[in-house]
């Protein structure tokens, strides 16, 4: 137990997460929120750890490397992957969430926690020479200020690229005559609905997104957007079939009504544990709303919708992790100062909250006395950390967790089996990691 205190500044995915492994050390934590007094133009909820994207943190099979991801933590005792666990919906092989409930838990959970102080008040300077270690977890829309003293701390500009936000239906407006269940290659009816299209009602719907009218960038903005997340109306732009092969694969989706496979397909993805809201799987979007109601009211299925919440886009600020940061997240020229979530450079909600999670242990156990550790590059932890202090600067793009982080194989090993080899060899090496760590 100590008296010295850390202060995180952010109270999203990973701020929340931080916090929590913090405490967990017997450290006292100054958690700052700037809500509700202040918003980000994507955030509407007082709560902490608002999920303002999808509601999934994707697969949840351990043989993925997202999934693994998921696995990892929970092992180390994540805070959020145990509340995502808890209010759960379905979602096929995904970890979906109401976002609403999970919110409300983590809140709760951080409110209570006799160590952590919530400080509602905005953050806009880093303090270089504090005897205080910060974690700065300000996300993807860390403000003017913010970023301009973390600017002024690394000497590099600031990047960004634009993430996108799809949109969430309203399930009893669905006409469910043409609509169907079906999750992709299982049988029978599945955690997804879908909406079947044949190549006439597909060419008319991408003829049409082609021409819809898009939310103008501002002056001082760049077209730049993340690979994993782009708007679909830029993948339109790539070919006539590249949504086909995309979010609207229709491979494994078989019509129960007709027997065959539809041209392509639109699927939903339920919102709430209820079941009453669904989100357009893979449709982030930068279309004006007008356009947005025109155009996906063109969906079979979907021509009376009524939309809950029209996509959207927006800024997201990260740093050139490769030249800033310690495998530990601090920043090399800035000691008592840990970057977590996306600003750190990684991309989604797990691998934010993964961020948290060691950004939170490795403040606790120097502030502690004790050796940080990073996680070995075997596991899913550990190639996240890999890519952001070992690509090459001059390449370096935000990243999901994905195989190809983690290291080479040393003897070939079939496809199919990578997957369940990967994980094997991840759990034997978060084992020992954990030994070094007591």
């Amino acid at each position: 137990m100590t008296t010295q205190h850390i202060k995180i500044i952010g109270g999203g995915l990973a701020g929340c997460e931080a916090a929590w492994q913090v405490a967990k050390q017997g450290i006292p934590v100054h958690l700052y929120e700037m809500k509700p007094h202040t918003f980000s133009p994507a955030h509407h909820s007082p709560s902490l750890a608002e999920m303002v994207c999808s509601n999934s943190f994707r697969s949840n099979a351990p043989t993925s490397a997202v999934g693994l991801l998921k696995e990892e933590m929970r092992i180390l005792g994540s805070l959020l992957i145990k509340i995502a666990d808890e209010t759960a919906v379905p979602a096929g092989q995904a970890l979906a969430v109401n976002r609403g409930d999970f919110a409300a838990k983590v809140t709760e959970q951080i409110k209570q926690h006799p160590l952590i102080t919530i400080i509602n008040e905005e953050q806009t300077k880093l303090e270089l020479d504090s005897d205080t270690p910060v974690i700065l977890a300000t996300g993807p829309l860390t403000s003017e200020a913010m970023t301009e003293s973390l600017v002024e701390i690394t000497g590099r500009e600031r990047l960004a690229f634009y993430d996108a936000i799809a949109p969430i239906v309203s399930e009893e407006s669905l006409d469910m005559d043409i609509i169907y269940s079906k999750s992709r290659w299982q049988d029978g009816p599945g955690d997804y609905l879908n909406c079947p299209m044949d190549k006439e009602q597909y060419l008319a719907f991408i003829h049409a997104l082609g021409e819809a009218g898009t939310v103008p960038l501002k002056e001082f903005e760049e077209e730049k957007y993340f690979e994993g997340c782009l708007p679909i109306e830029v993948m339109c732009e790539r070919g006539e079939d590249t949504l086909r092969y995309g979010p609207m694969k229709p491979v494994g989706l078989r019509n129960p009504r007709t027997g065959k496979d539809p041209y392509a397909a639109v699927q939903l993805r339920m919102e709430n544990k209820e079941g009453t809201f669904y989100n357009l799987v893979g449709f982030q979007t930068k279309l004006t709303y007008p356009e947005q109601k025109r155009i996906f009211r063109m969906i079979p299925g979907m021509e009376n919708v009524d939309f809950i919440r029209l996509g959207s886009i927006h800024r997201n600020t990260f740093v050139c992790a490769p030249e800033l940061l310690e495998p530990s997240l601090q920043l090399k020229k800035a000691a008592n100062i840990y970057l977590a979530g996306q600003l750190s450079g990684v991309e989604g909600y797990v691998e934010s909250t993964a961020m948290g999670m060691l950004a939170g242990l490795n403040a606790a156990r120097t502030l502690l006395g004790k050796t940080v550790v990073p996680p070995p590059p075997e596991t899913a932890l550990g190639a996240l950390i890999g890519h952001l202090t070992q690509t090459d600067p001059e390449h370096f793009q935000p990243s999901n967790v994905n195989f190809g982080l983690f290291p080479a194989w040393e003897k070939k090993v079939p496809k199919k089996l990578r997957g369940e080899k990967r994980k094997e060899i991840s759990m034997a090496a978060l084992g020992k990691w954990q030994e070094q760590l007591i």
